[in-house]
């Protein structure tokens, strides 16, 4: 079993986990992942790691109630326990001194570009993030981007804070600025990642995207995390998750991920503790 040593909605349907799992802390690497179960009759889940502190001996995990699953781990409390979390499992983020580096995080993606960014920072590069999300209440980790960013951009779809639009509207002026930029990391919902490939891809900027495809075991033995790279089928929990963006097939990966949507939504409607309709509206919308 494995305490939550601290847990804190960051925003609607959004929340920090601390869970005190010390082997992992002290070897997890940017990028890498845990897969966990939350009870004996559970699915297990993949989610990145956000934060370790080797010292406490935790990892922070932040999770998105959108699946059945999500939603029971959103349930858990501060010194409630998990059943099972393996890691650190999948590749870790390739960082080096790239030069000016763009970590772009849309949603709940942005706990996943938070540890990459951190880590690219204390390579030595100029490090430049854009916050994405639907509305100022669903803006995550604000601060903390900040805190190792050169430069910190947040957009809003509504423009309740920051830009009103999208990422790629502070990519694009960026770009258009004539500045060079020598990498960029786009982490979130596939349609985001997508649209940041297509704008880097015009002017041959590396962009590499973390996939979260259909995950089960964690190892490459069930093969049900398949992506398509570069024409290749790769796995993504041991030959990724990230991957270069420019190589990818997202059309494979939204159809893939889509495979069990219809099961999801009778999941959660068999289940009384969930909200239905919510819960079922943001599945149409992955």
């Amino acid at each position: 079993m494995f305490e939550i040593k601290k847990s804190v909605f960051l925003s609607e349907n959004v929340k920090s986990f601390e869970i005190v799992a010390p082997r992992i802390a002290k070897h997890r690497k940017a990028g890498q992942f845990v897969i966990l179960r939350v009870h004996d009759k559970g699915e297990r889940i993949p989610l990145t790691i956000a934060d370790s502190n080797e010292e406490q001996g935790t990892i922070t995990l932040i999770v998105q109630g959108i699946g059945k699953t999500t939603m029971e781990l959103n349930d858990l409390n501060t010194g409630d326990s998990i059943l099972d979390v393996v890691g650190p499992l999948g590749q870790a983020s390739h960082i080096e001194n790239f030069g000016t580096s763009i970590c772009i995080g849309g949603g709940v993606g942005t706990a996943i570009a938070y540890p990459t960014a951190v880590a690219l920072k204390e390579a030595g590069n100029y490090v430049i993030t854009i916050n994405g999300a639907r509305n100022k209440d669903l803006v995550i980790l604000e601060k903390e981007m900040k805190e190792f960013s050169d430069e910190a951009y947040i957009t809003t779809d509504d423009g309740s804070c920051g830009h009103n639009g999208f990422v790629t509207d502070i990519l694009k002026n960026l770009i258009g600025e004539n500045r060079k930029i020598d990498f960029v990391l786009a982490i979130g919902p596939i349609p985001m990642m997508r649209a940041v490939a297509e704008v880097t891809r015009e002017h041959g900027i590396s962009t590499f995207v973390s996939l979260n495809p259909i995950m089960i075991d964690g190892t490459g033995m069930c093969g049900g995390c398949r992506v398509i790279v570069d024409g290749e089928s790769k796995f993504g929990c041991v030959d990724g998750p990230e991957f270069d963006a420019h190589k990818v097939d997202f059309d494979n990966l939204v159809n893939r991920n889509r495979t069990y949507s219809k099961l999801e939504k009778e999941s959660i409607e068999r289940s009384a503790s969930c909200p239905k309709v919510k819960a079922s509206n943001e599945i149409d919308n992955k």
